[in-house]
Parts: C-alpha cells; structure tokens; sequence
C-alpha cells in the first residue's frame, strides 16, 4: 500500500503533534517539514524526513500528497493558506470563527486555480464540535445549541496575545461560567450572550520596558478574540509561564436541549471533550482529514471543503466494507 505523503509547514505545537500523530497513523508517512527558522536549528523527530525553509516548499510540489498548514489563524494562514492551496492538498485548523466564510472563498479560488483539494477549519472547534451541532439541530430542529470550552488553553487565542506589541510570551485559558452550564444541562434553554458563557484568563509574560496598560488594553479589546469576554490579564515572569502554566489540557461540550412530538417530550443531545494535550488531538483531527483530502483528489474532486462536506468514511483508514461490517 502507497503511504501518503504528508507535509508540514510550521513547527510549532500543532507542527510537532502532527509528527507525532503520524506514527500512529500506519498509512502515512513524513516527507517535510517547512519552516521559517533556519532549517538546522529544527530537531525532528522522525528519520528520513527533511527539513526545509518555507522558501523551498516549491521544490517537494511532486513529493507531497497533503500538506498540513500549522500557522496562527490571526495573521499565518490568512496569508498562507491560498498561497499553498494552489500548489498542495492542503489541511488546516483556522478557527476564527466570524471569519471563517471569507476565508473559505480565498481558499476555494486558490485551490480551484490549482486543482487541489483544501479542506478547512479542521480541529475540534471548528470541526469536530461543528459536526456535533449540525447533527443534533438536524436531529432537534426545536430546541437551543450551546457550546462551552474549557477549562483550558486556546492555541488560537494565545497565538493572538502573543502577537501583541510588547509581549514577549503568553497563553490564554478558556474558562467556562458554571451557572451557564447547570441551567442548560437541566434543558431550562437559558438566553446566554457570549458573556454569559465564559471567562478569559491570560497569563503574559511582557518585554522589559513594555507598556503593561497598552497590553492589556490591546488584548481586552481584541476584535474576534477578547473583545466580547469578561477578560483578565496577569503579567508573570518567563519561569512563572514555564512552571505553571507549560501543559496544554482542554475540553469543552455541546448540549442540545429539545422537544419531539406534540406533548412536548425532551431531549438533551450532549458530546464532550477532554484533552491531556490539545495540539495532539487537534493534530490527530488534521491527520484523518488529511486521508480524506488524499482520497478526494485521487477521485479528482477540487476546491475548499469543510468538515460539513466530508463523509465520515473518507476519514478512517478502514475500507466501506469493514466500516459496515465492524461499526455499522
């Protein structure tokens, strides 16, 4: 059996659970990784495999069957994605959600262009939780959706705090308000404003001489991120960041809550999460999406995806007669 060939671009926490996600994933190998850094201070894990500096990516175009794009959704993949979505399969986690629509079209026109298969957005939220809201409003069409994170740290999130001028490391912890949560679980279908739902924690490790106000101004503002949050900033040293906060836990759920029937029957639809490490479980999520990807090119499909457009088939390395017969 041909082994697909997989690409990385970025090495950072998701880059490094892809790879890791690979061994696991018997029907995959990796060819690259591509970097912005110098490309001999990059330690990989797995013999065989390059590593090159992004400017080479051009060269491995016939070595690689899907490239797995590992940037900030903020200001990386924005920029990336349709770059590379011409010239690779591509994969990826953006998750800004408000704009995800917009995205979707730049990378349907760069895949289209190039006759490749991009499938976006791919992860837990967006992506696996995404699923678990489409079927259970398809199966409830009355009834309220509700979805809290955490507790834990956001990749996407720290990623944006970090990005701000005068910080010089960061991570943000998602935490959901219990009230919420215990006024859905018992289906009383509660008005929640995203405020209502949870609270942002950031822990930042600021530049010598930065503007601590500016910061915390910057980040509690932060349009698609903060901006709609109770939010709070605490600034810590850099052994603090390390001691305390250097594991990567999340979890969150979605709750359905509905009635059936003319007697008003109802129904809690819940799917929950918890994660040791949310860059390895985002990175297993992009790996199966990645042989879903493989498959739709090889039957010559094109253009931008999202989770909503692949059956849950593609995703398993399980041919559709042993699905039937072992999970159906």
């Amino acid at each position: 059996m041909d082994k697909i060939r997989i690409g990385i671009v970025g090495y950072g926490n998701i880059g490094r659970g892809v790879e890791r996600a690979v061994f696991r994933n018997k029907d995959m190998e990796l060819k690259a990784v591509f970097t912005r850094r110098e490309p001999a201070s990059i330690k990989i894990e797995t013999d065989g495999a390059v590593v090159k500096h992004m400017d080479d990516l051009s060269s491995m175009k016939n070595e690689i069957d899907v490239m797995i794009l590992c940037g900030g959704s903020a200001t990386d993949l924005p920029v990336m994605g349709p770059q590379l979505a011409a010239d690779f399969n591509t994969i990826d986690s953006f998750d800004t959600h408000a704009r995800i629509p917009e995205y979707f079209a730049n990378m349907n026109k760069a895949a289209k262009k190039g006759g490749n298969v991009s499938i976006i957005s791919v992860g837990w939220d967006p992506g696996m939780f995404s699923l678990n809201r489409l079927y259970a409003e398809s199966i409830l069409p009355q009834g309220s959706t509700y979805t809290f994170w955490g507790k834990g740290v956001s990749q996407g999130h720290s990623d944006a705090i970090r990005r701000v001028k005068g910080v010089k490391n960061g991570i943000q912890y998602t935490v959901p308000i219990e009230n919420a949560v215990e006024q859905v679980r018992i289906g009383s279908e509660p008005v929640l404003t995203t405020k209502d739902k949870h609270l942002r924690e950031c822990y930042v490790v600021p530049e010598k001489g930065a503007d601590l106000k500016a910061i915390e101004e910057a980040i509690k503002t932060m349009p698609n991120y903060f901006d709609e949050y109770t939010t709070t900033v605490s600034f810590i040293t850099e052994e603090e960041l390390r001691e305390k906060h250097s594991k990567m836990p999340h979890g969150g759920f979605v709750i359905r809550s509905g009635e059936t029937g003319n007697t008003g029957n109802k129904h809690i639809i819940e799917y929950s999460l918890r994660l040791d490490s949310n860059p390895e479980f985002t990175a297993s999520v992009l790996l199966c999406y990645a042989r879903a990807a493989c498959r739709l090119a090889k039957a010559g499909d094109i253009g931008a995806k999202s989770v909503f457009d692949i059956a849950p088939g593609l995703l398993s390395m399980k041919t559709a007669d042993e699905l039937r017969k072992e999970m159906l």
